[in-house]
């Protein structure tokens, strides 16, 4: 089991990969509960700056979940809550997660992959890249906690239309559908994902928390508080706004320290 989510550390980026290349990383019940486990404990290292999420190898991102546990493990609606609680924990997970996430996609994007996907900061995929939902073919409904990631990006008249229809559709339209951010060549994606992290590394690391926290709270309809605007303004007292400023006006790069 360990084996099926790994995790590997660079510096200030980690990369974690779906690692079942030889089922196109279809997600098994396991992994659904490891990665929640993983994206965890990396949400709590207050060092880290950027997360790669990513497929072993370049045929897939995720093919999505495993249907060939299907008829043991999700065969009937008690069994369908209980995987559903062990997805939708590690969707909860990664959407809370404070550490900026970087989607590295190559090849197959669909189900509970695009899922994933999703949650993601920043998505950058291959030209040959291909995503969908085609839950209809299997009579499986996708649950609140799973559209929502989903209707973000691309609001609701578009998800429906990818769940009613089920198509499998290219980059490009993914890009219009807001699914990604970002297409580049195929032999490119693994460089430009490293590439955006590293961008990432490179600035304030909790300016970048702090961007991430503030973005995600604008899509609650709630009402700004007192307590929240203030906090906007926290980053006049740390060392690392001292160090930008400074290193400015010196004209030298900052080594930004976190604090």
């Amino acid at each position: 089991m360990s084996e099926l989510i790994q995790v590997q550390r660079d510096g200030f980026i980690a990369t974690v990969t779906l690692n079942r290349h030889e089922n196109l990383n279809a997600i098994t019940l396991a992994m659904w509960r490891q990665l929640t486990n993983e994206i965890e404990a990396l949400s709590f290292d207050d060092t880290l700056r950027c997360i790669i999420i990513r497929g072993a190898g370049e045929k897939a991102f995720s093919s999505g979940c495993d249907i060939a546990e299907f008829s043991q493990l999700r065969a009937n609606r008690q069994q369908g809550i209980e995987y559903g609680i062990a997805m939708h924990t590690a969707a909860a997970t990664l959407a809370a997660c404070p550490v900026p996430l970087v989607a590295q996609i190559h090849g197959i994007c669909i189900g509970g992959g695009l899922e994933i996907a999703s949650l993601c900061d920043i998505r950058i995929c291959g030209e040959s890249s291909r995503f969908g939902v085609p839950l209809k073919h299997l009579g499986v409904a996708m649950a609140y906690p799973e559209l929502t990631s989903i209707i973000r990006l691309t609001g609701a008249d578009v998800a429906l239309e990818i769940l009613l229809e089920g198509r499998i559709f290219d980059a490009q339209e993914a890009k219009d559908k807001r699914l990604v951010t970002r297409i580049v060549p195929d032999a490119q994606v693994e460089a430009e994902a490293l590439l955006a992290a590293k961008r990432i590394a490179d600035g304030a690391p909790l300016v970048a928390r702090w961007h991430k926290k503030f973005v995600r709270r604008l899509s609650d309809p709630g009402a700004i508080t007192q307590d929240e605007y203030l906090e906007c303004f926290d980053c006049f007292d740390t060392d690392d706004y001292r160090n930008g400023y400074s290193s400015f006006l010196e004209k030298k790069k900052p080594a930004f320290a976190g604090k």
